[in-house]
Order: C-alpha cells, then sequence, then structure tokens
C-alpha cells in the first residue's frame, strides 16, 4: 500500500468540487527519475479541454523509459526529430504514432536534455464517459466501459489526443491538457512491474527494465503481450521495436 505525500511547493491546487482531484504538479516534479514519476502517476488523473467537452481518465497503468543508455526507448539512438519532444524541458507531452496506426501518449521527464518519457498506458475514464465512449465508436469497436481507455491507443482516443498535442504542456491548470497528482493521503492497491508490453530486445527484459508499473487488482488494466517480430521502427535501435 502507498500513500500519496503531501503536496510540495509550487503545486497548483485542484479546482473545488471536481472528483476531488488532486494538485497540478509543478514543472520540477517531473524533472526526476524517470521511475520516480512513473509510479507517483499510477492513480493520478489526465484531463483533455475540448470544445467537444472535457473527458478526465485515472491512471492505472504506465511503462517509464529512459534516453540513451535504455535500448527500448525512442532516445536510445540519440536525438531525432521524432523524438525532439523527449529531450525537452520536463512536463511536456510526448506524442507518436505507432506503426503508421494509432497514437502514444507520454509524459517527458527529467531535465530538460535528458531525454525519459512516461508512457500512460490505461486508465479509467472518470469524467466525460459519454464523449470518449464516441471517439471510441469512431476510431472501432467498445465493448464495455472497462475497454474504453485500457491500452495507449484507446486512451489517447479517448482523450482525443494526436500529434498535434506533441510538446503540450500539462503543468498549466487551465490548459487544454492537465495532469493531476492523486490526492494526499489517497490508499492506493499494491503496485506491481514488470516488463514492458511489446518491446523486444534488451530492452523487453524484465529482470533488467521492469519498468511497466500498474495498480493490481484494477479492470482498466491492459493484458502483457510480448514483442512481436515486426520490422523495427526508424528509431530503434538494431533488432528491436520500442514503444517509446
Amino acid at each position: 500500500m502507498t500513500v500519496e505525500p503531501e503536496p510540495a511547493p509550487g503545486d497548483a491546487p485542484p479546482p473545488g468540487g471536481v472528483l476531488g482531484l488532486g494538485p497540478v504538479p509543478a514543472r520540477t516534479w517531473y524533472a526526476r527519475d524517470v521511475l520516480q514519476v512513473a509510479r507517483d502517476l499510477l492513480g493520478g488523473y489526465v484531463t483533455t479541454r475540448t470544445p467537444e467537452g472535457a473527458v478526465t481518465v485515472r491512471l492505472t497503468e504506465v511503462e517509464a523509459y529512459g534516453g540513451e543508455d535504455d535500448p527500448g526507448s525512442h532516445a536510445f539512438r540519440g536525438r531525432t526529430p521524432r523524438n525532439a519532444a523527449m529531450f525537452a524541458e520536463p512536463g511536456r507531452l510526448y506524442v507518436y504514432r505507432h506503426m503508421g496506426l494509432h497514437h502514444c501518449v507520454n509524459v517527458v521527464t527529467q531535465p530538460a536534455g535528458r531525454a525519459s518519457a512516461v508512457l500512460l498506458r490505461a486508465g479509467e475514464v472518470v469524467e466525460g464517459a459519454a464523449l470518449a465512449w464516441a471517439r471510441r465508436e469512431r476510431s472501432g469497436v467498445v465493448d464495455s466501459a472497462r475497454q474504453l481507455a485500457r491500452g495507449p491507443a484507446r486512451l489517447a482516443v479517448c482523450l482525443g489526443l494526436d500529434l498535434a498535442a506533441n510538446g503540450c504542456d500539462v503543468t498549466e491548470p487551465g490548459g487544454a491538457v492537465v495532469v493531476r497528482r492523486r490526492d494526499a493521503g489517497t490508499v492506493l492497491p499494491a503496485v506491481a512491474t514488470g516488463p514492458r508490453v511489446g518491446v523486444s530486445g534488451p530492452g523487453g527484459d524484465g529482470g533488467a527494465h521492469p519498468w511497466r508499473l500498474w495498480l493490481t487488482d484494477e479492470r482498466t488494466v491492459s493484458a502483457y503481450r510480448p514483442a512481436y517480430r515486426s520490422p523495427a521502427s526508424a528509431d530503434a535501435p538494431r533488432g528491436a521495436t520500442t514503444s517509446a
């Protein structure tokens, strides 16, 4: 069991009466080790605001990705036009299109220039369910509330995020995309760790990189799938497929 610490200096307070959300962390909160930020994002909330309305997802599963020392990371080979957002200041989004099929949303961590990010893998829609459902139906089949944001592609669709959100600042309480910590004192289920989904080669070794983190007993956590054999991304290390 883990308990969220008291809000840090610089945190923006939550709006009164909205789902009991915690504060919006200051940018310095993200300028930490990627695994620490990943763990602390569990049980937190992501809200998007568009002309269609607002959707909020409570995060139940994330994955951490380091920089040039992480063979599973897009930044393993250094900076490219595609992964430039990973090298930007912390507290911004890194959004990419995976296999040309769907979008994945990451939050950048560590100080600028030290590429790392947390992939938002899955969550529970707690606000704007009708809008999230409509977005998912437009993009494919959805058969239950559990499946709305169960997996990174579905989560991105629910939140209405695509490449246009790459580089977006999540530290502004009034912004289009806002990340909030869980309330101080919130008790979470145990946090489990394991190999990252769909990552091959050394980066997919769960012993060396148990960097997928999830809340146990949460129905929205996605199923683990090992890497399948497919052409590697242009940004992937030789012989590997990557997720972020």
